[in-house]
């Protein structure tokens, strides 16, 4: 009885889909990339007042990987995935019944937690991807806004 009444009484308080509002004002990973953007602001904005007041500024050091950088990452990436690759070798043949085991667990515990919490997932995944949307837009207007116009007709030529 009271499960009719709750689906009956929408919640004009929410996102107009009928669910209850929630008060999530923090996300872990969307604070990382907020401070990671005031800061660039900051330093934008650090950098056209003393150009307004003709004052110089001192020297950033330039952010640029080395190729020996570039490398190192590639063959540590290249040994994970080989041990992954291992690892499901082994399974294969049958010499780790463990990984076998929890493996499947895995495979069996997911989809049934997924079905039974799957509307706070979905909203938590919802508010992330609207993070990404939001951080994703900015950075391709400021990337849009730096090519030039005239692009397309310079192709022709």
């Amino acid at each position: 009885m009271e499960n009719s009444q709750d689906k009956n009484n929408i919640n004009t308080e929410g996102d107009g889909d009928g669910r209850k509002a929630t008060n999530n004002t923090s996300s872990s990973m969307g604070s990382g990339i907020d401070v990671l953007l005031i800061l660039v602001v900051l330093l934008f904005l650090r950098a056209n007042y003393s150009a307004f007041r003709n004052k110089q500024l001192h020297t950033l050091p330039e952010l640029e990987l080395s190729e020996e950088m570039v490398n190192n990452a590639a063959a540590s990436f290249r040994v994970k995935i080989n041990n992954v690759l291992l690892m499901a070798h082994d399974i294969a043949l049958g010499k780790d019944f463990r990984l076998f085991l929890q493996g499947t667990i895995l495979l069996i515990t997911i989809p049934s937690l997924y079905n039974k919490y799957d509307e706070p997932v979905d909203r938590y995944y919802g508010m992330i991807q609207k993070q990404f949307s939001k951080h994703y837009k900015i950075v391709d207007e400021s990337v849009f806004s730096r090519l030039p116009r005239n692009l397309s007709n310079d192709k022709d030529s």
